[in-house]
């Protein structure tokens, strides 16, 4: 009974991490297709960020919700349902024949990511009762999880220059059914429990959050000045400030804003957020960099990921480690600190470097990641009241989430308006027509040295200054970048050095002393 029981534990965690695996997979094995996408479906910078941001973006908005309805219709049935709309969102964008069709699949697969991620590491912890194999299987589940971002360019990049870049969303066809047969059979019914749903909330967060990034992304090509841009950045402003009032008010809100009043679980939940910040934009930009000015084959720009990869793999469980023994403040802070390094250090190579030459700042990003994961999700289980697991899960995946979106959103703003300027001093010196920069300036996106795209239809010139341009965008944009995540290490260890000691409650059951008052008041 005991080895059946063993078994099922066993079958319930592969269940968990290849759904999450799946999800966290798909964030960014996109971006190695990107420039092919661009190319076979006419779309420039800004149309591939909407690709991008389309999932991250959906995500974002809904998972908060999607803790909600787990809570409240059972978190197997809703884990179920996301599951099944992300895998039906996939072939719907392997299909897509148009950007605008594939943005909707990519918004699709986002529901479906918003429903099933909450509930994985609730079930995870219904699942592992004892305290010890329970930090074990989150360790698992978040080594995995991070091992999806990593792994994605790697193997995205040989499948889109072998299999068509549809390739990387017919992959979670078949993983996504077999995830579907394990869930119903191993997976434990959890009894729902009453919960109010705050629409409110849910519409001021998933409007205001979608007005912000419609205003960053097309602000570069539109104008900063422009009225569509100032009137949807003016009302994401209020949006989102009402959406922050309104949470504060409610008795059962759909975020917990008490949360942050604790450093560690402040410290922790800011350091999911940087990190995706920060990484999310580096991903989504290098592709371009790789395939549109260096000129590599999407299966190289793919397997130069690799370091990055191999780095998470040894960072899992050393942060696991360094957690139990130090606490999560050490390798939060180590690897704030080397994401930073490592994506300055990219600023110093141009289109002439040679791989070697900074294979180190893949080496630092991927530890760096990896260190940051494990000790975000125990930091935050640990100080939680078990009630509460639901919505610390997804008030995790929400800002890793939204830490993603605004990534690309401002990183990309940064890259856009820099580039913008610097092509048009260019094109001006070679007598090009101002009306004409616009189209040039989208080259990158759709470029593929050696293949007929819009690169090799430039002239000799203009596609050195499109390049150079390109490249200057990028250096400023990762050193924006690298600037965040280094500030984001200090105030991290600041909150976490100054972190109260978890005080005992009647249940038996450590919580942070300041959330139980608040909750007693």
């Amino acid at each position: 009974m005991k080895e059946s029981s063993a078994r099922r534990q066993r079958l319930a965690l592969l269940t968990l991490c290849v759904t999450m695996f799946m999800s966290m997979l798909d964030n960014v094995i996109v971006n190695n297709a990107l420039p092919r996408i661009g190319q076979d479906l006419d779309a420039g910078i800004s149309g591939l960020q909407w690709v991008a941001e389309g999932y991250s973006l959906v995500y974002a908005a809904l998972v908060l919700t999607g803790g909600t309805l787990g809570d409240r219709y059972g978190r197997t049935r809703v884990f179920r349902l996301g599951l099944a709309l992300f895998t039906v969102g996939s072939a719907v964008a392997a299909l897509a024949g148009s950007i605008g069709v594939l943005v909707g699949a990519r918004m699709l697969q986002g529901v479906g990511a918003a429903l099933l991620t909450p509930g994985s590491l609730a079930l995870l912890r219904h699942v592992f009762t004892d305290e010890r194999e329970r930090a074990k299987a989150i360790g698992t589940w978040s080594g995995v999880s991070a091992l999806g971002l990593s792994i994605g360019p790697v193997v995205g990049g040989p499948m889109v220059e072998h299999l068509r870049w549809a390739s990387v969303f017919w992959i979670n066809v078949p993983i996504g059914a077999a995830g579907l047969l394990l869930a119903a059979r191993v997976l434990p019914d959890i009894a729902p429990r009453a919960r109010r749903i705050d629409l409110a909330g849910l519409a001021l967060s998933a409007v205001g959050v979608a007005l912000l990034v419609y205003a960053l992304i097309e602000g570069p090509s539109r104008g900063w000045t422009d009225i569509r841009v100032l009137g949807c950045g003016a009302a994401a402003a209020v949006l989102l400030l009402a959406f922050l009032v309104l949470e504060l008010r409610l008795a059962e809100p759909m975020l917990e804003l008490r949360l942050f009043r604790d450093g560690a679980l402040g410290g922790a939940l800011l350091s999911g957020f940087m990190v995706s910040f920060g990484m999310f934009g580096a991903l989504f930009f290098l592709p371009l960099l790789m395939q549109g000015v260096l000129g590599w084959s999407p299966a190289a720009a793919g397997y130069a990921g690799l370091p990055m990869t191999a780095m998470l793999v040894v960072a899992a469980p050393l942060s696991g480690r360094l957690t139990a023994g130090y606490g999560p403040r050490l390798p939060l802070v180590l690897g704030l600190a080397l994401c930073a390094v490592g994506l300055g250090g990219l600023s110093l190579y141009g289109d002439h470097a040679h791989y070697p030459a900074y294979l180190w700042t893949l080496f630092a990003m991927g530890l760096g990641m990896g260190l940051t994961f494990t000790p975000v999700s125990i930091a935050v289980m640990e100080r939680v009241a078990p009630a509460q697991t639901g919505m610390a899960s997804a008030t995790i995946n929400t800002l890793r989430e939204l830490g993603g979106v605004l990534g690309i959103a401002v990183l990309g703003a940064v890259l856009t308006n820099r580039m913008t300027d610097s092509l048009t001093s260019a094109l001006h010196r070679l007598g090009v027509p101002p009306e004409a920069v616009g189209s040039i300036a989208d080259a990158p996106a759709g470029a593929v040295h050696g293949t007929g795209g819009t690169a090799a239809a430039l002239p000799g010139p203009v596609q050195a200054a499109v390049d150079d341009a390109f490249i200057d965008g990028i250096h400023l944009a990762v050193l924006c970048g690298a600037g965040a995540l280094a500030v984001t290490a200090v105030l991290v260890a600041v909150l976490l050095g100054r972190a109260r000691p978890l005080a005992p409650t009647g249940s038996g059951r450590p919580q942070p002393a300041e959330l139980a008052g608040a909750r007693t008041a």
